[in-house]
């Protein structure tokens, strides 16, 4: 099944919820869409979703090694690990 990227682009640029709602959708209907997985989990991962930010990312890395969604989730596991003990006892 061919993925229509114009469809995928025009999903990604709507605010937020309303983003994750449609690309749901559309994932149901494309889900070896690996981009699509990629720009949902952004988007959860902007609304501090970390849960399904990764969840979305390890999806996608499943279907495409290669996908943007790697380096998504490098930079969450780089957030997930800073540590600073001083900001948790001051």
């Amino acid at each position: 099944m061919e993925k229509d990227t114009k469809d995928l682009d025009a999903l990604k640029n709507l605010p937020t919820q309303e983003a994750i709602s449609a690309l749901s959708e559309y994932i149901s209907l494309h889900p070896e869409d690996d981009e699509a997985l990629t720009i949902r989990g952004l988007k959860y991962w902007s609304l501090n979703q970390r849960k399904d930010a990764i969840n979305d990312y390890l999806t996608a890395l499943k279907i495409n090694p290669e996908s943007r969604a790697k380096m998504a989730l490098q930079f969450a596991n780089s957030v997930l690990d800073f540590y600073n003990k001083d900001l948790l006892n001051p």
